[in-house]
């Protein structure tokens, strides 16, 4: 299956997507913030499949993290979330280096189909 990193810095929300993912077979890592996502990026050279991450974090925000990701790794999927409709807007210029943003709140059902389409987006790469 695929390899996820999930940023996202509401501890409860971060662990219900990670337990979901890893159900669901996907090796899923995690971060508290869009800092240390990118200090594991850069560590394990972005071997992941996807990024998913939360717009507003504390440290570094999921556009500074997606940017960064796009430059370093342009491979690698990018799949935000963001309960706020003025990140949302922030991220339309984005287009290019995102594969979608996903509304919160969600349903685990419709999360995890948001992750199917952004990894489905992988193989048509």
């Amino acid at each position: 299956m695929a390899r996820i990193l999930i940023a996202e810095d509401e501890e409860s929300l971060r662990i219900l997507c990670a337990r979901g993912l890893t159900s669901e077979g996907h090796e899923v890592r995690t971060a508290q913030d869009g800092a240390e996502a990118l200090d594991i990026i850069t560590r394990e050279a972005g071997n992941f499949d996807l990024l998913l991450t939360d717009i507003k974090m504390p440290v570094m925000d999921g556009i500074a993290l997606a940017l960064a990701t796009a430059r370093d790794y342009p491979d690698m999927v990018i799949l935000l979330m963001t309960g706020y409709a003025d990140q949302r807007e922030r991220a339309h210029g984005l287009d290019a280096l995102i594969h979608d943003v996903l509304t919160k709140p969600f349903t685990l059902a419709d999360f995890k189909l948001a992750v199917k389409g952004a990894l489905a987006a992988t193989t048509r790469k």
